[in-house]
């Protein structure tokens, strides 16, 4: 009869190693209970705050509380409180909203009256600062009632003369022309010569006015408007606004006095410095100049001063303003973008 081996024993010794050896397997084995931190193995949960710390106690992670996660607002059956706000990722206590009482500020009432500069402006014989100086000088009347007060304020049923003469607040309109040759820029002319007014005579029956001047002979953008305020500040050298001019000379200018003019040129009534110059599609006789001042003839004057004779100047850009797409002589309103970013000063 054949004998059954038996197997041998293990000693005290390799028992208590392998039983170590378990243990050990069974601590690092994470807890399928346990949340998903990337450090979990130094996770606690302190059971006072319900709060995680990497605090390591002991060899063991303690398992955390149940419905620590916050249920998604969305599905959630219960409603929040509409005094309090929603409790915060493993929080108890959810902080309490101040309620802040805002004193309501009383209505204005409107009693449909403006300021007498303004209804001089608004009726496109001045600008409201020329306007404070005929108010100054006594030559408005208010219902036959000389004003010298610059606060004093009217309505619209008031009947106001500046100048003996009864006016009215207009519509505001805004035209661009593109100036042709022999045209004045005037709104009347003794010789009898074409105006700009004449060009844009079908435009508004509203009287409108240039905003700056061109000469006779200078072509391109020509704002006209009744709007006094802007047209103040659109050409007031306080404010030295953008302005670019294609300009065509006698002779081709010399590098020597390209450069002068460049560095600033010194003349009867100051210095005077442009912003940029070129040369147009390597002509020399050609230019284009970007410059700020306002003086009068200012652009003919810098190279008449060095020798030559201007024999084209057309502006093509005045305060963001271009004639694209506007053949010579004829003009369109302003968009209501235009106005806005010419009221704005965006483009300087």
């Amino acid at each position: 009869m054949r004998t059954q081996k038996k197997r041998p024993t293990t000693s005290n010794s390799t028992k208590k190693y392998t039983d170590r050896k378990a243990d050990r397997n069974a601590e690092r084995k994470p807890d399928r209970f346990a949340p998903k931190f990337k450090n979990y193995s130094n996770a606690s949960v302190d059971e006072t705050t319900d709060s995680y710390s990497k605090k390591r106690v002991g060899k063991s992670l303690v398992k955390p509380k149940e419905d620590t996660k916050r249920p998604s607002k969305r599905f959630s059956s219960q409603r929040t409180s509409s005094t309090s706000c929603e409790s915060r990722p493993y929080s108890d206590k959810a902080p309490q909203r101040k309620c802040v009482l805002i004193k309501k500020q009383p209505t204005k009432i409107d009693d449909g009256k403006i300021r007498l500069n303004r209804y001089l402006a608004n009726s496109g014989v001045c600008s409201r600062r020329e306007a404070d100086e005929y108010i100054s000088a006594g030559v408005v009347r208010v219902n036959d009632v000389i004003i010298t007060e610059l606060g004093y304020k009217v309505s619209y049923e008031d009947k106001v003369y500046f100048h003996n003469d009864l006016i009215r607040p207009e519509k505001k309109t805004y035209i661009l022309l593109n100036k042709p040759k022999n045209c004045v820029t005037t709104s009347d002319d003794p010789q009898e010569r074409l105006t700009v007014l004449d060009l844009v005579k079908s435009a508004t029956n509203d009287r409108v006015y240039p905003v700056g001047r061109l000469d006779r002979n200078t072509t391109g953008v020509l704002l006209l408007t009744n709007d006094g305020d802007l047209a103040s500040k659109l050409t007031h050298p306080k404010y030295n606004k953008k302005k670019i001019y294609h300009v065509g000379l006698d002779k081709a200018l010399t590098r020597e006095h390209f450069d002068k003019i460049k560095a600033g040129l010194v003349l009867e009534d100051g210095l005077i410095e442009v912003d940029e110059l070129h040369y147009l599609e390597d002509m020399n006789d050609e230019l284009g100049v970007e410059i700020h001042s306002g003086r009068n003839r200012i652009v003919r004057r810098i190279f008449e001063s060095l020798g030559y004779k201007v024999v084209k100047l057309d502006r093509v850009y005045f305060c963001g303003l271009t004639k694209k797409k506007l053949a010579r002589g004829k003009w369109r309103f302003l968009s209501q973008m235009e106005i806005n970013m010419l009221k704005m000063g965006s483009f300087e």
